[in-house]
């Protein structure tokens, strides 16, 4: 059954929905009330990842944030290819024909893959931290190999400890609940793609945002992100037709954990322009 405008409105504390797939129960959460967007968050995190952007923003917006398959409580393989029909199957359950996508990560491809797949209905999308769609998946900065090998030799603790080392999971802020937010995400993360099948590449060939959609982007980068996601966040920037480019201070590449108030300000701003004239659905 489909949450009301009045439990979203006043619920307290977050519920959590279920979604049947193709081969996946998605976890799901559906706040606030406003213009709808849909959260998506990277690799090895979970919807849980967006709980200070939620806070700040759910009275102003309907925010729809997914547990991608394969991450947090959604089973199943993770799946870049699958991602983009999953997050249309959502729209449709919760009848959702207008929506603006944040993407963060490996979560940009599914935002930019969905938008690509149905300009029609993406009024906006906002780009945080992006991979490469040029690099092939061996010369990408996430050691997918390496970490696969870890994970299956010697087991899943293993593979955390050795992920919240790398500069991608490198948080600058001091805020204790923070670093306890993305260790606990990490430790829900089941790694089912290292065990129960081939390593799926991360590099999805998703075609940049089409023109024809029209639709306005915005690129985030945190400032102490690792260069190579600065030089693909700068190059989606130039690629895409109507993109603006923003970089968040003294944040690495977890800008909305690192420094919450300012992430959050730049994305209201950027909603505000273009989502804030119309109701959802």
């Amino acid at each position: 059954m489909l949450a009301t405008s009045a439990a979203r409105n006043l619920a307290t504390h977050p519920v959590d929905q279920y979604l049947m797939v193709e081969d996946a129960r998605l976890r799901f959460r559906d706040e606030g009330a406003g213009a709808a967007v849909i959260l998506l968050h990277g690799w090895t995190l979970d919807l849980e990842m967006w709980d200070p952007q939620v806070a700040r923003l759910r009275q102003e917006y309907r925010l729809v944030r997914v547990d991608r398959r394969g991450h947090g409580f959604s089973s199943g393989t993770p799946s870049t290819a699958r991602d983009a029909t999953d997050v249309a199957a959502l729209c449709h359950h919760l009848g959702l024909t207008r929506v603006a996508v944040i993407g963060m990560s490996q979560g940009a491809r599914t935002a930019l893959a969905f938008a690509g797949g149905a300009p029609e209905r993406v009024d906006a999308v906002i780009l945080d931290g992006p991979p490469s769609f040029e690099l092939a998946p061996a010369d990408e900065d996430v050691p997918f190999e390496h970490l696969r090998t870890v994970a299956r030799t010697r087991g899943m603790a293993a593979f955390r400890r050795e992920w919240l080392r790398h500069p991608l999971t490198q948080l600058r802020t001091a805020n204790p609940q923070m670093h306890a937010q993305l260790i606990a995400m990490i430790e829900r993360f089941a790694g089912n793609e290292f065990t129960d099948s081939p390593l799926e590449p991360e590099v999805l060939p998703v075609p940049a945002l089409p023109r024809s959609s029209n639709a306005p982007a915005l690129v985030l980068s945190g400032e102490l992100d690792v260069p190579r996601r600065i030089q693909s966040a700068d190059r989606l920037s130039v690629q895409l037709p109507r993109a603006e480019r923003a970089v968040i201070t003294g944040a690495g590449h977890l800008p909305n954990l690192d420094r919450p108030d300012e992430y959050t300000e730049t994305c209201r701003a950027f909603l505000n322009r273009y989502t804030r004239a119309r109701s959802t659905p």
